[in-house]
């Protein structure tokens, strides 16, 4: 669907010589009419780094960046919390061992909160993505312009959890999250639900979503239709190939997960992507004021671009792929979330790159399905 090209506008976020930003996926986006915050990560470029061309012997340093326009322009901060321990926020994986988390962690406990608050925002970060990971959650009444935590997660008698930013509030007292945690062999990942009813004094597992797969099922993303279903979008990737070793070889697609009884059991339902390229991306899923749900997806092979597909039937079909942009200069792109504008305007951030030797940025597209 290429003539939709004309009504896509890219607007940069973050962009700096030599630096690498990314993957606002495992942070999160919020949005109150017109004010949009959108977190992301800043490191350093280095060209040999492997799949992810990043510097690992220098830190990571989680960011925000915030709009009052719509998303038309952007100031962008250090994100205002504070860590566990000495360490990164969500990007351990991605620095050598003198930068990741250290053992002397330091969390706060819960107080009760009103997740209806009309300025409320929950962020959720992690330390790991297999065994021994935890996770932690902070809360903001203030658009995110400061950040209570570290409060902990328990581990939900799972080895390891791996949280990114996904949760929906049901009433003032209750909110559920969508969770990764390790496989019994204590890989990546399963993706379960978690639920709070006493305003985030305590979570429990409310339950799990899916087999546990042979590959891994990760980084879910959640919305809430108007009949109360929930679905649940979800980023795959097929199981070890003893023919072919290379895990950046393996298939990788979206799955779509569906509950009618407000995460108490799940249904699978269809799989609205079938290949999200070399090593996979995950999903962003947006309930539209018109009634459509769009998902949108970084696709990491060549060309390297940044998807859209459209349903108007509450998940059960899907249109063509829509192209928000392709000149991606390699697999090194997406990890998207999208909130919708009062006006209809849709807002997706992404992290991406115009050529493998060049640096890793943070824009957003601006359009109207």
């Amino acid at each position: 669907m290429r003539g939709m090209e004309t009504r896509m506008r890219q607007v940069t976020i973050y962009r700096e010589p030599g630096r690498y930003a990314g993957w606002p996926a495992n942070y999160g986006i919020w949005a109150w009419d017109n004010e949009i915050v959108v977190g992301f990560t800043v490191g350093y470029h280095k060209s040999d780094a492997g799949f992810h061309r990043r510097d690992p012997n220098k830190p990571f340093v989680g960011m925000q960046a915030r709009s009052f326009d719509g998303g038309e322009t952007w100031n962008v901060s250090e994100t205002p919390c504070r860590l566990p321990a000495r360490g990164t926020l969500s990007a351990d994986e991605h620095v050598e061992e003198q930068h990741r988390l250290t053992a002397d962690v330091s969390f706060e406990t819960p107080a009760r909160v009103d997740f209806t608050h009309p300025d409320f925002a929950m962020m959720c970060s992690r330390s790991g993505l297999r065994a021994g990971a935890y996770s932690w959650f902070y809360t903001s009444f203030d658009r995110c312009q400061s950040w209570e935590g570290p409060f902990r997660l328990p581990m939900f008698d799972y080895t390891g959890i791996a949280a990114r930013t996904d949760y929906l509030v049901s009433s003032p007292d209750e909110c559920l999250l969508f969770l990764t945690a390790s496989k019994s062999d204590g890989e990546e990942g399963l993706i379960f639900c978690a639920q709070t009813t006493d305003g985030g004094e305590s979570f429990s597992l409310l339950s799990q979503i899916g087999p546990e797969p042979e590959g891994f099922a990760i980084m879910p993303a959640s919305v809430r239709l108007p009949d109360a279903k929930i679905l649940v979008a979800v980023r795959c990737r097929a199981g070890s190939d003893s023919a072919n070793p290379d895990w950046q070889k393996w298939e990788n697609w979206i799955d779509l997960y569906a509950s009618d009884d407000n995460g108490q059991t799940w249904n699978y339902m269809n799989r609205p992507v079938e290949n999200t390229g070399r090593g996979g991306n995950p999903p962003t899923l947006t309930h539209l004021h018109d009634g459509r749900l769009c998902l949108i997806y970084g696709y990491r092979d060549a060309p390297h671009r940044i998807c859209a597909r459209l349903s108007s039937d509450a998940g059960e079909t899907w249109g063509e792929e829509i192209v928000l942009r392709d000149n991606g200069g390699d697999h090194d792109v997406g990890y998207p979330r999208t909130i919708q504008r009062p006006d209809g305007t849709i807002v997706t951030a992404y992290y991406f790159d115009e050529e493998p030797d060049g640096e890793r940025f943070i824009e957003a597209t601006l359009w109207k399905p």
